[in-house]
């Protein structure tokens, strides 16, 4: 049975990740990009290949992130000794700061050390490439083993002797503490491909360390609340980026359900412009204004090729594909028995209207050291052009469903920030009779979300125009302006969704939903309580919204409301900008001085 989500942390050089277990095994490895094939794939089949390494005896395992960095260290326990197993991807050798995750080698670096007592350690690499479709035979090659077969190759090189065994490599390792043994293991590209320069283990983890350590230096700037869990997520949010282009993956992974056993399976390594707008706000104060300034300026050049076609495209590949197709892999069984397994996303042909105010405020918030070129300007102009002519259309609305269109009252309300922030950008961003315009368009639309989208019987803001049902994105609409938190509309909304959605601060995402609590709109509601001024509610929520972590911090999409088990794909970048954008908030309510939250 695959490892338990929780079981999982996350590797990342900043193009590509790998999930490693609590108990030593590497089931999941896209690469060279995040939503390449994997070639480790026991996360979703426990047939598709795994990279093991832990004693050859049973074992109880603690583990970290080492401080201030994505590197593992996984301690082993057991009748005989202790082992201290270390994981990494590699970033490139001298790499420092904003430099990380460029000309990364594409390695997984995995250091075991004994640190007590006496034992054997083993080790197996069984690769399956393609996500298990492609079983490659190992071969000696190049001062370690190599994989033969496939449109790629991996090289293994250890510093004991290597076994081989058609398409396994292995080794066991009698160690006394203070002895260590340590393995390399590289992917290329290419059917004929020669074997990389050599790695030493110990200083390519050393050298890892020290680079992402330059990173959290470099952005540790926020001192308010719940500091060490905002630099983490800034630090996963880092992880998740395709630093190439500067394109944030919604989460590491593909098809871990949203109910096990159900359907809800996606493919979330692609990136999403309302994701990349968000954590513009959400970085701008937790890490530092270039992380922002580079997240807005991949929106702009992978947006812009859509601005003459009717459809904003709101997902794109890490290089800026536009084509998403999705397919299925009948050959994989899926997480706990989950199916289908996807790869792709049909998203990317959804139209979503709420995209073209996130991309706008996203803007905005950042429009002291934004740079409005006449390039920039001209896009984000078509943007409010967009939102003016197209807000009273039907749209896919947030979460993406696939029954049909709607007249979503975030949808609408996301248009509504289109245009407020373009009127708010003045001079800098259009004349004055475009800003008209925008503002009669914005003003119009209020009136119509105010009156259709308020049902008075129940006394909530409801999901669609019209309809009772309710929907937790309408949080959304304390947070951007729409209205004030603590206008009595929003505040009876907020107390429905609690009582229908909610579970002691955990939301459901709708009316009759029988997924998980969604994680990221709990941490909407707990920045709605603090930007309300209802602080110990605030600190109630957030606190609820943050139990739903891993014990390595790491939050998903989704929490199951029975077990307290995470659901859903990891890490999920939205999750981690809702906690970041939620200390900040409480931050602002318990010292006001600091200045308001915009």
């Amino acid at each position: 049975m695959p490892a338990a989500i929780c079981d999982h942390a996350l590797l990342s050089d900043c193009q590509s990740a790998a999930l490693v277990t609590r108990d030593g095994a590497i089931d999941w490895w896209p690469a060279p990009r995040f939503d390449s094939a994997s070639a480790f794939s026991a996360l979703l089949d426990d047939d598709a290949g795994h990279w093991t390494i832990a004693p050859d005896e049973p074992f109880a395992s603690s583990w970290r992130y080492v401080p201030g960095t994505l590197v593992v260290e996984t301690t082993m326990r057991t009748g005989s000794g202790t082992l201290r197993l270390t994981d990494a991807l590699a970033l490139g050798i001298g790499t420092r700061e904003h430099e990380i995750g460029h000309a990364v080698p594409h390695a997984l670096v995995r250091h075991a050390e004994v640190l007590d007592g006496e034992l054997t350690v083993r080790m197996t690499c069984a690769p399956k490439l393609e996500y298990g479709l492609a079983v490659a035979s190992f071969v000696r090659e190049g001062g370690g083993v190599a994989t033969l077969g496939g449109s790629e190759r991996l090289f293994l090189r250890g510093d004991r002797p290597l076994e081989l065994d058609a398409a396994t490599a292995s080794a066991r390792v009698r160690l006394c503490a203070g002895e260590h043994a340590a393995w390399t293991l590289h992917r290329v590209a290419g059917t004929y491909a020669a074997a990389p320069d050599r790695l030493d283990a110990r200083e390519t983890i050393a050298d890892t360390l020290a680079a992402w350590r330059s990173w959290s230096a470099q952005h540790a700037g926020y001192d308010g609340l719940h500091r060490d869990r905002v630099q983490l997520a800034s630090r996963v949010l880092q992880g998740l980026t395709y630093q190439p282009t500067g394109a944030l993956v919604a989460a590491a992974t593909t098809s871990l359900p949203e109910r096990p056993g159900g359907e809800d399976n996606w493919d979330y390594r692609f990136a999403w412009l309302r994701d990349a707008a968000m954590s513009v706000r959400a970085l701008s104060t937790s890490a530092c204004a270039d992380e922002s300034r580079r997240y807005f300026d991949w929106i702009v050049r992978v947006a812009v090729t859509c601005r003459a076609e009717d459809q904003m495209q709101i997902v794109f590949g890490v290089d800026g594909e536009r084509d998403l197709s999705e397919h299925r892999l009948e050959h994989l069984a899926g997480h706990l028995g989950s199916r289908p397994v996807r790869v792709g996303n049909a998203a990317w042909r959804q139209n979503q209207l709420d995209v073209l105010g996130h991309v706008l405020d996203a803007a905005w918030a950042i429009r002291d050291e934004l740079e409005l070129d006449a390039f920039t300007a001209h896009f984000l102009r078509q943007l409010a052009d967009r939102a003016a002519r197209q807000w009273r259309e039907p749209d896919s609305g947030i979460w993406e469903g696939r029954e049909g269109d709607r007249h979503y009252v975030v949808s609408k309300v996301g248009c509504w920030i289109a245009l407020d922030r373009a009127v708010r950008f003045g001079e800098r961003l259009a004349g004055a009779d475009d800003r008209r315009r925008w503002a009669a368009q914005r003003d119009e639309l209020r009136r119509v979300v105010l009156r259709d989208g308020f049902d008075e019987r129940r006394g909530a803001f409801t999901g669609a125009l019209g309809s009772d049902r309710l929907d937790a994105g309408v949080l959304l609409l304390g947070l951007c302006g729409f209205v004030s938190p603590d206008d009595p509309r929003m505040t009876s909304t907020i107390a429905l969704l609690e009582a229908e959605l909610g579970d002691d601060g955990l939301l459901r995402r709708w009316t009759g939903a029988q997924d998980g609590a969604f994680v990221p709109v709990s941490f909407w509601l707990a920045e709605c309580h603090a930007r309300a001024g209802r602080v110990a509610r605030a600190h109630e929520v957030f606190e609820r919204a943050a139990s739903a972590a891993t014990d390595l911090g790491l939050l998903a999409e989704e929490v199951d409301l029975a077990t307290g088990d995470p659901l859903g794909n990891i890490p999920q970048a939205i999750s981690h900008v809702g906690l970041v954008n939620a200390a900040q908030a409480l931050t602002h309510a318990e010292a006001p001085a600091r200045g308001p939250v915009t």
